[in-house]
């Protein structure tokens, strides 16, 4: 039996480190700051690396440097570029669980970072859209987590799927939505009612609790998504507050200002790092500096796994925080 299964895409990421400025521009959606290339120009990359991607990867690999047998289930292309990804997956002791497709390539993205240590990107998800459960064996599908990533095209109808095949086993169901699925509102998420660990940030609350993106984090949306499922649900926020709410108790804990590198993989680290804490029996409190702590040594480094922190360095981190989170019962 695994500890944890993570289910998400996989991709080869193409970080391109470029001298691109922030622009602003202002619309009816208010002000958004987007970054800026010439037209017709040929750009220089100062720094270009390649690395194993994707949410589904991404928190395998914390899972397992932090101590969990896992197994990662997705949809790999039969081409070159998945065999980097399951080298990958071999280095760090965890099973593939997924199959092949012979049609689609093997996912891919592209981050453009600009001089203000911000990034877009590119992403193409080729066979990861086409996952489906149906044609994965269940014997191998044993654990005692099942940690589900956002999944677009055909595959994101299987999310259901494996979260109440998750329940029928007694699996702990978590789940960490992005932007593209959390738009589609709850009518639409039908599968939030197997959820009993939920992990977004605030933007993702506010489209699944149809409230403007803008509005902060608040406790009565945070209660809206926990009304359909899920026990737990715990909301990021950048360098802002973060949200926490489980058994008639609000939690927050105030990130700390940290260089920040680049900030991809955050998300999938303090996610990963928050179940997995959870998994050993830890407190809500100390689960979120734990999650804490390992978010902020990615984005303090490039790449989404190359600073993933193992459960030795993690624990020395966490005996000497200064971190402390607040409690407060909701009425």
């Amino acid at each position: 039996m695994f500890d944890v299964i993570t289910l998400g895409s996989a991709t080869i990421d193409a970080f391109c480190r470029t001298d691109a400025e922030l622009v602003s521009i202002s619309s009816s959606r208010g002000v958004s700051e987007l970054i800026a290339y010439p037209v017709g120009s040929k750009i220089l990359i100062k720094d270009l690396q390649f690395l194993v991607g994707g949410g589904g990867t991404n928190t395998a690999v914390a899972f397992s440097r932090l101590g969990l047998k896992t197994g990662y289930l997705g949809h790999l292309g039969k081409d070159e570029n998945s065999k980097r990804i399951l080298n990958l997956l071999q280095s760090e002791n965890i099973e593939y669980l997924g199959k092949y497709d012979k049609i689609n390539q093997t996912g891919y993205s592209v981050i453009l970072d600009s001089i203000e240590e911000d990034r877009t990107i590119l992403t193409f998800k080729g066979s990861n859209d086409f996952f489906s459960l149906d044609n994965i064996s269940k014997k191998n599908l044993n654990a005692k987590f099942f940690y589900m990533c956002a999944m677009t095209g055909s595959a994101f109808y299987e999310l259901e799927k494996v979260a109440k095949y998750a329940k029928s086993i007694g699996a702990t169901v978590c789940f960490n939505p992005s932007n593209y699925i959390a738009v589609k509102g709850m009518t639409k998420l039908k599968m939030i009612k197997f959820v009993d660990i939920l992990i977004l940030n605030r933007e993702e609350l506010n489209l699944i609790a149809n409230v403007p993106v803008e509005t902060p984090i608040k406790i009565e949306n945070i209660l809206k998504l926990s009304y359909f499922g899920p026990k737990t649900v715990v909301v990021t926020d950048g360098i802002n507050d973060i949200h926490a709410y489980s058994n008639g108790i609000e939690y927050t804990l105030k990130p700390k200002k940290v260089k920040v590198l680049e900030t991809t993989g955050a998300g999938d680290a303090f996610g990963a790092t928050f179940v997995a804490s959870i998994a050993r029996n830890k407190s809500i409190e100390d689960s979120l500096i734990y999650a804490i702590i390992n978010s902020q040594s990615v984005i303090t480094n490039y790449g989404a796994k190359n600073i993933l922190l193992s459960r030795t360095k993690i624990d020395q981190l966490f005996k000497t925080t200064s971190y402390t989170v607040k409690k407060k019962k909701v009425e």
